[in-house]
Order: C-alpha cells, then structure tokens, then sequence
C-alpha cells in the first residue's frame, strides 16, 4: 500500500479528489481483499469508523484481526514509534519549563493528521517538530516578605514557561518543516482526532435531565476516607465537593481555580474548544474552579492530600485522555454489567464521568453547564471501568 493511500485511509475522506486518489492507487496495486476495504473506507460511515479504528490503535495500541493487511499493520507501527518520539521531545520541553506545558495529545493528533502513512522521525526531526508547538519564555518574579521586626526581605526567581503557540502560528511552522502548506482538510482532521482522544469537546448541546451544582463548602482533609492513598471512596467525596461546590468547565482544566491568567493562557492552548465558548466562560466560570471531563478525574488523581492542592502529573497519574483512561483500564465491562461500586467510571466515546452510587454520576458535562449530577441511564454510556491509579476493593 503506497504512503498517499495510506494517509487518505486514515482520514475522513469525503472530498471528490480524494475518492479519485484511491480509485487510481486501487486499479493499480490492491488486491480484491484489500481493494474491499479501501472501497468501504471512502463511503458513508463506513470512513468515518475506520478512521476511529486507526486513531484507537494508533493511539491506545492495536488490536488486529487477521484480516488486517500486514502493510496497514506496519503503518500503525510506525505511528506508534513515531509518538514515542513525540512524548519524549514534550515530556523534555515540560521537564525545563517550570511553568507552563504542552498538550503532548495535541502535539500527537496535528503529527497524525499530517503525517500517517509517513516513515517515523529520527529523534532529531521528533523534536524539530515539537519546537513548532511553543516559545520558551524566561520570566523573572519578585516576593517582598516582612518580617516581624519591621525588616523586608525581596527575593527574585527566575524560571521558565513554555507558552504554547497559537495553532495558526504552530501551521505556518509546520508547514515550513515539512515543506508544503497545512491544509484545510489536514487542519479540521487533526481537529477531528484531538476530540476523539480527549473527549473535552465542551459540548453544549444535551437536553436531558440533569442537577447543577454550587453552595457546597471547598474540599477539606478531614472530608476523606483515607488522606494517605488514592482509592474510590474519596474519588466519591471529592468529585461530590466538586459538584456540591458548583465548578464550572474549561477544556484542558483540572481543578484549579480559573485566573483571568489561567484563562487566557487556555484560549491560547485550546482557540477552538475554549474560544468558541469565551464570553461564556468570562461570564460564568472566571474566577471558580474548572476542569472537563477527565480533568475531574486527574483532578484528584493529582490532589496533595497534605497541601490540598492540584500538582500536575503527580501521584504516579499521567496527563490522559478520556478515551486513553478506558483503553488503559484493566478491568471494564459494558454498562448493562456495571457493579454497584461507587468511585467507578463511566464512559463513552469522547466522554467519561464518575458513578456515585443509587443509579446517579457525576459529571464535568460541558462548558454551559459545569459539573453536574445526572442520572446513569439515559445518558448513552456504553461501558464502565475501574480507573487506573485508584484503588478499589
């Protein structure tokens, strides 16, 4: 299978020139199993969901069938090769910007999106290709501390903070990097991917039943079961404070309280997820605290039980994706088999949430509507799981 095929199976190909890509590359080299496959990838749905099966195995490891051609497994190799690559360049941007950080999901869906199909980069171009992602900023901050005795000490830091760059900045780079432009299909596919893995779309388009949040008091120490670990019972407690305490949602948020700071710096990261949503978010969320779907989760995943507060990556719990949390589970089932265990998540495609107990789930739903209670039938969850890093019994 040649690469231009390869790149057009893992897209959503609808356009006319697309479809003649195919049919040309079909006449001259697939096979009549192959030649089936290609057929259904480039009509109705049956593009979209092949387009889901590459992205899932691309992302959270394959599982193939036979029927799978050893060409197309060798490219969903190469991609995961390739994204090794990528999280180690990020990973090594985020280790000297004391403040700040990539998306290392965002960075991994714009490089899908141009380059499946493509032979993986060197650790040099993995690189190269991350750098067109941000600016590394030093910044100076000076404290002025008085002291009992009426003296007053000034101590100055400097650090580090990768700002990520707007995306229509970060396409002109790659576009130089790669030697022709970004396209308008590349752009809205990658898009496309980066909800799929994420599910923090923010959408605001529910209509069912559903109990807001707010009046509750902030999240103490002496609320927990057990201050010492992570485990399900105060997942339970800390995801009802969150509710009780009426949050808001802000795609890429993990709990903390929503600067004006804070706030830009997300419009920067996210201009489609966050900005459609701006004067909403000004308006209602500025100033509370936030997190999407899954950033509820890590949210507590991440808590210092002795500070209470939210430190990134902490507490042995990656930066993942809604979908990445699922696929990473090792025990799951579908919802009609759901135990009655309180602190389990619920998921679906592009969303997650976590089961409370007596038929209800608490929610980071979306951006008009915060964290929420809901009910757990009707909202069309398709599976549970017990969520990695916590402990259940």
């Amino acid at each position: 299978m040649s690469t231009t095929l390869a790149r057009l199976a893992a897209a959503v190909l609808s356009n006319e020139k697309g479809r003649r890509t195919v049919g040309w590359v079909i006449a001259a080299v697939l096979s009549p199993v192959i030649l089936l496959a290609a057929f259904l990838c480039c009509f109705g749905t049956a593009a979209v969901e092949h387009n889901n099966f590459a992205v899932s195995a691309s992302f959270y490891g394959p599982a193939f069938s036979d029927k799978i051609p050893n060409e197309y497994k060798d490219h969903i190799a190469g991609m995961r090769q390739a994204f090794a690559l990528l999280d180690s360049a990020t990973a090594a941007v985020n280790a000297k910007a004391e403040r700040g950080g990539l998306d290392p999901l965002q960075i991994k869906a714009v490089f899908y999106a141009l380059c499946f199909g493509e032979e993986a980069p060197t650790r040099r171009a993995a690189a190269h290709f991350v750098d067109c992602f941000y600016r590394l900023e030093e910044r100076v901050e000076t404290t002025t501390t008085e002291r009992e005795e009426g003296s007053v000490v000034v101590q100055t830091t400097v650090y580090y903070v990768a700002v990520p760059l707007p995306l229509a900045t970060v396409y002109q780079k790659l576009s130089a990097w790669q030697g022709e432009p970004v396209t308008e299909e590349d752009k809205v596919n990658a898009a496309h991917i980066y909800a799929m893995v994420t599910g923090s779309g923010g959408g605001d388009t529910f209509d069912g039943d559903y109990i807001p949040g707010g009046g509750g008091a902030a999240l103490d120490v002496s609320d927990l079961t057990n201050p010492a670990g992570k485990n399900a019972a105060d997942l339970v407690v800390y995801v009802t404070n969150a509710w009780q305490s009426g949050w808001g949602y802000v795609w890429g948020t993990y709990g903390q309280v929503l600067t004006p700071e804070l706030f830009q710096y997300k419009l920067t990261q996210y201009p489609e997820g966050v900005g459609q949503y701006a004067d909403f978010i000004r308006a209602n969320w500025v100033g509370k605290r936030t997190a999407d779907c899954v950033g509820l989760i890590k949210g507590y995943g991440w808590l210092n039980n002795e500070t209470m507060e939210i430190e990134y990556g902490s507490n042995g719990m990656p930066d993942i994706g809604a979908n990445q949390m699922y696929y990473n589970a090792r025990h799951s089932g579908t919802i009609d088999t759901i135990p009655d265990t309180p602190g389990l998540a619920v998921w679906k495609p592009g969303h997650i949430g976590v089961y409370i107990g007596n038929g209800e789930v608490i929610e980071a739903m979306g951006t008009k509507y915060g964290v929420v209670m809901t009910q757990l039938q009707g909202r069309g969850w398709t599976h549970w799981l017990e969520i990695p890093y916590i402990a259940y019994e």
